[in-house]
């Protein structure tokens, strides 16, 4: 069964709208790949692409 996250935001009033996005960043050491998992609000979604 998966979980609602984002049902939680959207209960309490006046919350902003949460995006969970998913970021795919190349490890120095091993030289795989990692997946980095965040939820951010819907206007800052560039912010989080953009930094390294």
């Amino acid at each position: 069964m998966a979980k609602k996250a984002v049902a939680t935001f959207s209960a309490k009033s006046g919350a902003k709208t949460m995006v969970k996005c998913i970021r795919m960043d190349k490890s120095s050491k091993t030289g795989a790949y990692m997946f980095k998992e965040e939820l951010v609000e819907a206007e800052k979604v560039k912010d989080f692409f953009a930094k390294k």
